[in-house]
């Protein structure tokens, strides 16, 4: 996936365009301060380093948030449609949960998370374009966002911090203790965090899905001509156990490793 220059500024312009219609004052303002500060980093930022998870290319961080926060929005009606009480939190809260619940990938202030990769091996057999930045301390992403968040004055609710804490669902074990509680006094006390990981999850499928399935109904590996499913099954290579081996492995990048041992 490639965007043109011209769609990575429409991105951003639509990125400033939901701070401008959603969040109110003093935060508009200090929203719009902070990213316009890091507006030459975040404009191009990938959101992934690998191009087995979404949007790993220039411009995929800001297309994949502005997706997000399309996706809650439409999320936000059918929930209400549905009988949700919505009156538990504030529109307002919904896009700052959307719009920062991966502000982490940003990396810290003086260095950025992902970073060219410089191994061509990694590049070209398992599909990493980016690489971690080792000079950017660890911390989880919601941890690092919410800590950039206030690091610049920019204050959020106790619901905002859970749903950017929590956005990833039980794909984190780490907020199994927010959204594994039995007890119903544990239980969140809104519907903000699964509204805002439904949103991610959507929008991370569907550029799944706009990367992955034509591949998957034709070739696979864009670096590899010639191998597609069909031509996999129909035409089996020398080695057998290779062959099913191949059939077998989800992962292109391991799948072009082992086809060219």
């Amino acid at each position: 996936m490639q965007l043109t220059a011209e769609q990575v500024q429409q991105n951003w312009l639509d990125f400033i365009g939901f701070i401008d219609d959603h969040i109110s004052e003093p935060r508009k303002t200090a929203l719009k301060a902070f990213y316009e500060k890091y507006e030459d980093r975040i404009i191009l930022m990938p959101a992934a380093h690998k191009k087995e998870y979404h949007n790993a290319f220039p411009g995929g961080y800001v297309e994949h948030v502005n997706r997000v926060m399309t996706c809650a929005l439409h999320l936000h009606k059918l929930w209400g449609d549905m009988g949700a009480n919505l009156d538990t939190f504030t529109k307002e809260e919904l896009i700052f949960s959307a719009l920062n619940h991966d502000l982490g990938k940003m990396g810290s202030e003086e260095e950025e998370s992902y970073v060219p990769q410089t191994d061509n091996w990694r590049r070209e057999k398992l599909g990493e374009d980016y690489m971690f930045n080792t000079k950017v301390p660890f911390a989880s992403v919601p941890d690092r966002g919410l800590y950039l968040l206030q690091a610049h004055g920019i204050q959020y609710s106790f619901n905002e911090m859970i749903a950017i804490q929590t956005h990833d669902g039980l794909y984190d074990k780490a907020n199994e203790k927010y959204l594994m509680a039995y007890m119903p006094e544990q239980k969140p006390r809104t519907s903000l965090p699964f509204i805002i990981h439904q949103a991610d999850l959507m929008a991370a499928r569907i550029e799944f899905e706009r990367e992955w399935l034509p591949k998957f109904q034709g070739n696979l590996d864009t670096k590899k001509k010639g191998f597609t499913l069909e031509s996999n099954k129909k035409q089996p290579s020398k080695n057998s156990s290779q062959t099913k081996a191949l059939g077998s492995l989800k992962n292109a990048g391991l799948k072009n490793l082992l086809d060219n041992l």
